[in-house]
């Protein structure tokens, strides 16, 4: 079996993972394959460059913001990923550093699942680049803080110009990110749907709304449209940014492929689970301390 490796170097416990997974890759008829970052803490013999290689699963070692970036590319390959928590919360990550070898023998046993998570594609202007979103997608002003006003559009139908610091487009799996501390609802993760959430709106009157997964989402700026140094840009799961020139529209839609995030062993870490132990969900009467 093929497995891909990505991760963060700033998490500290990250140098003896690989090295004891690469330790143990042998005996299990794995053959590593490590981004370029990764290559230095992994011995030459141990691992091979992850660029082209046919892969059969990716392993995201760090937080969630390393299993996005890791999902971006499995979900571009066609491949399940896997997350190691290497953070503070992991809401995305399924096992801890300490599982991690038991982990690699159960998915080369097979004894893992995939779950399908809706992933979007953002287009920045007519013909322009191409984005890939597994969290969200979201249009924010850069420089000086100050309204924007922005129009959305819903399969060709307005539904209305927005007054807000910005907006957030997010998929279900987003829903527990950026989209929830903006007031959005959290959406349960096999819902085909899209939400869109307004950030710091001017007005009581505008609300999250949740809208069909098979929708054409269009937003563009209205007058007046900020200028640099005051950039208007658009930002792909906090990680990947783009400028949005004056009147450019950004559109948005249900992407291609879907992001398949895999779990090994059995299914008590379910998305409720996670709810309540890792975002603090329900009242306080049970809790300790």
């Amino acid at each position: 079996m093929n497995v891909g490796l990505v991760g963060n170097r700033r998490y500290r416990p990250i140098e003896t993972l690989l090295a004891t997974m690469a330790a143990a890759a042998p005996g299990l008829g794995v053959r590593l394959f490590v981004e370029p970052d990764l290559a230095p803490l992994v011995p030459a013999q141990a691992a091979s460059p992850i660029e082209g290689a046919p892969l059969d699963i990716l392993f995201s070692l760090g937080g969630d913001g390393t299993l996005l970036r890791g999902a971006r590319l499995a979900c571009l390959r066609g491949i399940p990923i896997l997350g190691i928590n290497l953070g503070r919360v992991g809401f995305l990550a399924t096992a801890g550093p300490e599982s991690a070898t038991e982990t690699l023998r159960r998915v080369v046993r097979g004894e893992y699942t995939v779950e399908s998570r809706l992933a979007l594609s953002a287009q920045v202007g007519e013909g322009g680049e191409e984005f890939l979103a597994v969290n969200d997608v979201v249009i924010h002003k850069g420089g000086i803080a100050r309204v924007i006003r922005m129009s959305v559009a819903v399969d060709g139908q307005e539904v209305g110009a927005y007054s807000a610091d910005g907006i957030i487009v997010s998929t279900p799996t987003g829903s527990t990110a950026y989209s929830m501390s903006a007031g959005g609802p959290v959406v349960v993760p096999g819902v085909d749907a899209m939400v869109i959430t307004a950030i710091c709106p001017h007005t009581l009157a505008v609300r999250p709304l949740v809208v069909p997964a098979s929708a054409r989402l269009t937003l563009r700026a209205l007058d007046p449209v900020p200028l640099p140094p005051e950039k208007l840009l658009v930002s792909i799961d906090g990680q990947v940014a783009a400028q949005l020139a004056s009147r450019q529209d950004v559109t948005v839609v249900k992407a291609a492929r879907p992001v398949l995030l895999a779990r090994a062993g059995g299914g008590a870490d379910s998305f409720f689970v996670r709810l309540r132990e890792k975002l603090q969900w329900g009242d306080l009467s049970d809790r300790q301390g």
